[in-house]
């Protein structure tokens, strides 16, 4: 999909299809105002006959309309102007491009970025429309026998604003818009990847060639032989069951000041995840090659932010394998000792990812982190706690977390904060060692929280759980791209701050 930007008036723009939003009980906007006067009155006269309310969602198309250059007329419900907010907004952009692309048109011109959003200008508008554009028309089709889908969807948009200061004002908004999008299709390509396809060995490839495609960033991968000198055991217990070795897969992005603290982002890389010894039942087991979707994350903040230029200091961190069943698996009662020299008893062997995320933690210490944030699908328990809707949100550090909180509320990427308070660390106590890695039913999110909280100790801590976020279930089954959008817009965020 191509995105442009461009000042002018309605009634003037030659294009396939031209999209203006009405409002509720069909009053018009102003685009729509202008375009009726062009034509004499014929949208009025439409309107009064009832075909379209103005609902948000509701869409109506007009062909060769008197007055106007465009083939054709497209009109979206905008609902009532004065309750327009943020979600209304993002509904009425994925309404659009839907609509856009049952018309046939090859390309675009859009008048909604127009509308008054409560609290939002014109730059936060255009940014949001070019995400949810890429989130409504993503494709999958890498391993079909047919490449192309049959339909042929709109190549390209122009958003239009009102004047050519505004145009030049919103330029650097449509490129982050463009950005994050290219991030976000990385992250969620990886995902969709069937496990057979995307082993660890293939995410280090990934990582190499993201790598190559930008000369602000640095890649190192650690293999299993040097894990073994880095006493990185608690990784390696999970790994050892499988034939395909770990990766530990760090990406550094300099952007600022070479002596600035980095933002670390750490995601968890399970490319598929049977539960081990504790085996999970086969009832959508399949989506377990979903497990690393954190890991995936990472490289499509790393790509977005490299992408955009951001003047901030990134490293990313991916411990990358799978965990399975065979007779070299760790079995339940195993103890092992971490990287940070803690020892851990391994009750459940299908809590998997917080084994491999604290040795990852540990090693994050060298890189003398400004802040530490985890990505994870880490436990169901956060899926019954808070849907499909919002990330789990756990922190050491409080501002840390409104920080992420207020970007996921900008991003439309939202996540919600869980205590992590001492109490429930009396879960995780274990007879044998210093820590067990479950701490039963109860509190699962917030107890998994508090294990990996015992590795970072030595700096500021966030842990963004998107077990239930990271995909969708059922038929249309699919990696959503989450929390890239919620990351970006925090280190955008710093980046603004910074100044």
């Amino acid at each position: 999909m191509e995105f442009s930007i461009k000042s002018g008036s309605p009634e003037k723009q030659r294009t396939a299809c031209l999209v203006i939003g009405i409002n509720e009980k069909r009053k018009l906007t102003a685009a729509a105002k202008a375009v009726d006067e062009a034509s004499k009155k014929r949208l009025s006269n439409v309107l009064s006959k009832g075909d379209i309310d103005g609902k948000i969602g509701q869409s109506l198309l007009l062909r060769e309309v008197p007055g106007i250059p465009a083939q054709r007329l497209l009109l979206i419900g905008c609902g009532r102007e004065k309750e327009l907010d943020d979600k209304k907004y993002r509904k009425i952009i994925e309404a659009s491009i839907k609509q856009i692309n049952s018309t046939g048109a090859a390309e675009a011109v859009s008048f909604l970025p127009d509308l008054n959003v409560k609290d939002r200008d014109i730059e936060w508008k255009i940014r949001q429309a070019v995400q949810f554009i890429n989130h409504a028309i993503y494709e999958f089709r890498d391993f079909k026998s047919e490449k192309r889908s049959s339909k042929k969807p709109v190549r390209k948009i122009t958003f239009i604003v009102p004047s050519r200061l505004e145009q030049s004002q919103c330029k650097p908004a449509l490129d982050q818009g463009i950005a994050l999008g290219k991030g976000v299709k990385i992250t969620r390509d990886l995902g969709n990847r069937p496990a057979n396809a995307c082993t660890p060995t293939y995410l280090a490839e990934q990582a190499v060639q993201l790598g190559k495609s930008f000369k602000s960033v640095k890649v190192k991968i650690i293999d299993e032989e040097e894990m073994q000198k880095l006493a990185m055991n608690s990784l390696l217990s999970v790994s050892q069951g499988s034939a395909q070795p770990a990766k530990l897969i760090t990406f550094e992005y300099k952007g600022a000041k070479s002596d600035g603290k980095p933002v670390v982002i750490v995601g968890k890389g399970v490319t598929f995840d049977t539960g081990g010894i504790s085996i999970k039942p086969s009832a959508a087991m399949d989506e377990m090659k979903f497990d690393m979707c954190g890991g995936a994350s990472v490289f499509g903040v790393v790509a977005a932010v490299a992408e955009m230029g951001l003047a901030i200091n990134l490293v990313g961190v991916v411990p990358a394998t799978e965990n399975m069943p065979s007779s070299t698996a760790t079995k339940p009662g195993d103890v092992f000792t971490s990287m940070s020299g803690q020892t851990i008893e391994v009750l459940n062997t299908d809590a998997e990812g917080r084994l491999i995320l604290c040795d990852a933690l540990t090693y994050c210490a060298r890189f003398n982190p400004a802040v530490v944030i985890d990505v994870a699908t880490l436990t169901g328990a956060c899926v019954i706690a808070l849907g499909k809707h919002a990330t789990g949100l756990l922190s050491n550090h409080d501002p840390l977390a409104e920080d992420l909180l207020h970007a996921g509320e900008i991003a439309g990427d939202r996540a919600w904060q869980l205590p992590l308070w001492a109490e429930y660390e009396k879960q995780l106590d274990s007879p044998f060692a210093d820590v067990a890695n479950i701490g039963g039913r109860e509190a699962g999110t917030i107890t998994a929280a508090c294990f990996l909280s015992k590795f970072t100790r030595k700096y500021q801590w966030a842990h963004l759980d998107i077990a239930g976020t990271a995909w969708v279930s059922g038929k249309n089954k699919c990696a959503t791209g989450r929390p890239v959008p919620l990351l970006v817009q925090y280190l955008m965020n710093k980046c603004e701050e910074q100044k």
